[in-house]
């Protein structure tokens, strides 16, 4: 037994993908209707630099299969903060912008903090103080996706583990720290290195490793060669979330679908 695997990418608005990935002559307001058929969820980036009305989030859901997830940034606002403390009404603000009008369709959070944002574990403590574990009887899931090699440290993993917060795996950008300890009942990675000179952005051989690493994960355990920084943690089932994001932008859509067939 594991949890569920959902491999998706960022947004689905992207006129390169038009042709490679979308058919000839399909609408552009049918373009989430198809990438919800070929994937099982979305990352959402919109939402980082602006809100959507809640009718928006209603069409998406009405738009999408009944399993399909979207995950969403969080606000900038929330996170470009050097005092965290402060961050307590754009976090309510972006909480009740309509979100749950995803319902069961809303996927975690992903709360995005700059790479130069350092570690603190009082100012980290503060903003994870203000993520309600449900709005509106909607469950939330709390991810943080954080760049700077400060985080690199067991107080870090042992905080999010007291709140209930995944922490986001960052993998093949040598800009950012991997830390890929579970600790939360789900995981989340994000791939950004799909490259040019590979039709599915990877290798097959790269792809085969990054499904069984998905595999492994969503039997609760950390796979060997990623990076962890806390203690061990008893392994137990794990939703798991896979988007593919960045690098060779064009073909990730089929890196995402190659990990779908391969994980079927």
């Amino acid at each position: 037994m594991a949890g569920r695997i959902y491999v998706g990418i960022g947004g689905w608005t992207y006129e390169p993908w038009r042709g490679p990935f979308y058919p000839d002559g399909l609408s552009q307001k049918r373009e989430l209707e198809y990438a919800a058929s070929k994937l099982t969820s979305i990352e959402v980036n919109g939402t980082y630099y602006g809100s959507q009305k809640p009718e928006t989030y209603r069409k998406w859901r009405e738009e999408t299969p009944d399993e399909f997830l979207f995950t969403l940034k969080g606000s900038r606002y929330c996170t470009n903060r050097k005092d965290l403390s402060l961050s307590a009404e754009s976090v309510d603000r972006f909480l009740n912008s309509g979100i749950t009008e995803l319902g069961a369709k809303l996927g975690p959070l992903n709360w995005q903090f700059m790479a130069t944002k350092k570690f603190d574990p009082v100012d980290f403590e503060n903003f994870l103080k203000l993520l309600p574990p449900e709005v509106d009887g909607v469950k939330l899931r709390h991810a943080v996706e954080v760049r700077h090699n400060s985080f690199c440290c067991a107080e870090f993993v042992d905080l999010c583990r007291r709140y209930g917060v995944a922490i986001i795996t960052g993998v093949d950008d040598p800009d950012f720290p991997v830390i890929a300890d579970l600790t939360t009942d789900f995981g989340y990675v994000r791939l950004m290195g799909s490259q040019e000179s590979e039709p599915l952005g990877y290798t097959p051989q790269a792809l085969d490793e990054w499904a069984y690493r998905a595999r492994t994960l969503a039997e609760g355990q950390v796979p060997n060669d990623l990076a962890t920084f806390g203690g061990p943690r008893a392994a137990k089932d794990h939703d798991v979330f896979f988007y593919v994001i960045g690098g060779h932008k064009v073909v990730n859509p089929q890196t995402a679908m190659a990990l779908i067939e391969r994980l079927a």
